[in-house]
């Protein structure tokens, strides 16, 4: 376990936070500080930490004022040593018998050393600033006398970046440099040292940490980097968020080349600017018609699809996809993966919706798209193969999950038969539909399809079966001219009992394309042979949380 022995003036917020963080397992031996009634000595010792008080004097020298600090140390174990708000240039004297000393310096280092980091910072006009973690190095000549030029010039060891923002003093900057950059920065370095991943040469002047690499690729994190930096531009503020009494806005990754609504044209000027409602379910449906090379249709209501069809023609894909779920579908937000002609604009504005998102539009479908004065008409540009965006993320209250995108997709050669009955090709083409589509239904999910179509979708439930009931009663209660007899039915996990394979015969499901691996498959399998249904494995589960 890593010991650490903390130096601070006054506060030492810093010194606090790592130790109540203990990153790496780090603890502290001792806190000392300049002052006997600096507020670190009292929260230090309703943590338990022993503290010492080596009072600056005015007739001592730096050297003799370092070597009371290393007798007040002396009766401590310690592996390192983590500066806050000190105040005293370190000499050899110190540095020379103590472990790594650490200090955090609340500027991105070269920038604007010294005591007022801060009002540089706002002086120079700068629109970053940030912290730095260092190694503290020697700032004195033979005599002890401080040499400028080598003050807070240690090698770096890590550095946290923040905007400055416009009406920025000098107090909300230090505040937002404390909480947003040295208490990330800070407790990470000694985390690293803690865990040995931190080597020290002062020699060379360098500082080289094996977990601060960010790698693409490798087999330990499925090249997923040890630590994301991520930079977006601020493109518009939105009326509300989810809710009008929610703030919010919209950020920009200019580098991403992908299609995307966030870089989307809207070509109808006069009509209402997107929500932020409106753009994420406009997200959902635009990443569900990227799965299909066909012409492609789907209509999206809360980031789940109402409907979603292929066709020969967009027109007809469009008009698959309305009929699953018409009722849904009201004031809802359609996705094309085709140029928007006539006949599918005319179809489009026949019932409400928000938006509508394609790679283009001919001119007579705008004249018609228009006459709808609140339809937003998003034009994405060319849609490619070609998926920029490598991980999604979720943001978490003290954090953030990051995964990869999920970009599997199947091909009937990939499916394992498991009952005695075979699918047809029909039902296996229609297998493969089903499964692209479910990608993008919240879990526990359920879709029912016939063709290239669905005909009933049940979504975001907790249990399984319950989505099974969902999907049924929306192809009987609510799809036009299609019902679930004879259809396949998609699971995006697999069926921990028969309960749901019952339920779907009922409805007249013939086929099943499921993950399998449920300790209770052959329960499940067993069923579906009683019942005379084919049933495939994907091998692979399709959750979608969010």
């Amino acid at each position: 376990m890593t010991r650490i022995a903390g130096m601070a003036g006054n506060r030492g917020r810093n010194l606090l936070n790592i130790a109540d963080r203990e990153p790496g397992g780090a603890e502290f031996a001792v806190i000392l500080a300049t002052d006997a009634d600096a507020p670190v000595l009292e929260a230090a010792a309703e943590r338990g930490i022993p503290t010492e008080v080596v009072p600056l004097a005015d007739e001592l020298s730096r050297r003799e004022h370092e070597e009371r600090v290393l007798e007040a140390l002396s009766n401590y174990e310690f592996d390192l040593v983590c500066l806050d708000g000190y105040m005293r240039i370190l000499s050899d004297t110190f540095l020379e018998e103590t472990p790594t000393t650490l200090n955090v310096h609340p500027a991105l280092l070269p920038s604007f050393p010294g005591m007022d980091a801060w009002g540089d910072a706002l002086e120079a006009g700068v629109s970053v600033t940030g912290c730095t973690v260092h190694v503290v190095t020697d700032a004195t000549d033979e005599n002890g006398a401080v040499v400028e030029s080598e003050v807070d010039a240690g090698p770096i060891v890590t550095q946290e970046p923040i905007p400055v923002y416009e009406g920025d003093d000098e107090d909300t900057l230090k505040d937002r440099v404390l909480y947003e950059c040295e208490f990330r920065a800070y407790p990470r370095a000694v985390k690293w040292f803690a865990e040995g991943a931190m080597d020290v040469d002062l020699e060379a002047g360098d500082v080289t940490v094996d977990a601060d690499v960010a790698s693409t690729d490798g087999d330990d994190h499925d090249g997923l980097p040890a630590r994301r930096l991520v930079s977006d531009d601020r493109a518009d503020t939105l009326r509300y968020g989810e809710n009008p009494h929610q703030g919010a806005a919209i950020y920009t990754d200019y580098t991403c080349d992908e299609a995307s609504v966030v870089h989307a044209d809207q070509l109808n000027e006069g009509a209402k600017a997107l929500s932020y409602n409106n753009y994420n379910d406009a997200d959902g449906a635009l990443n569900l018609i990227k799965e299909f090379d066909e012409p492609a249709a789907a209509v999206i209501k809360h980031t789940n699809p109402a409907g979603c069809a292929t066709a020969d023609s967009l027109s007809k894909a469009y008009e698959k996809a309305l009929s699953t779920d018409p009722m849904s579908a009201f004031g809802g937000i359609v996705a094309l993966n085709r140029e928007c002609d006539a006949a599918t604009a005319e179809q489009i504005v026949d019932s409400f919706k928000e938006v509508v998102v394609a790679p283009g539009y001919t001119d007579d479908a705008l004249e018609v798209l228009f006459e709808k004065e609140n339809l937003r008409v998003l034009d994405v540009g060319e849609l490619n193969d070609d998926h920029t965006e490598r991980f999604t993320e979720k943001p978490l209250v003290g954090g953030r999950l990051v995964q990869e995108r999920d970009l599997q997709s199947i091909s009937v050669d990939d499916l394992e038969v498991v009952t005695e009955r075979e699918p047809t090709e029909d039902e296996l083409e229609t297998m493969v539909f089903a499964w692209q589509t479910l990608k993008h239904v919240k879990s526990n999910g359920i879709l029912f399809a016939d063709g290239t179509e669905t005909v009933g979708i049940g979504m975001g439930q907790v249990s399984r079966v319950d989505a099974v009931r969902l999907a049924a009663m929306k192809a009987d209660e609510h799809a036009e001219g299609k019902d679930s007899q004879g259809a396949v039915m998609a699971s995006d996990a697999f069926f921990p009992f028969p309960d749901g394979i019952e339920e779907a015969a009922e409805a007249g499901i013939e086929a099943v394309i499921q993950p399998g691996g449920s300790v209770n498959d052959e329960d499940v399998i067993e069923a579906a042979d009683e019942h005379g249904m084919a049933m495939a494995f994907t091998g692979q589960r399709s959750f979608k949380h969010d």
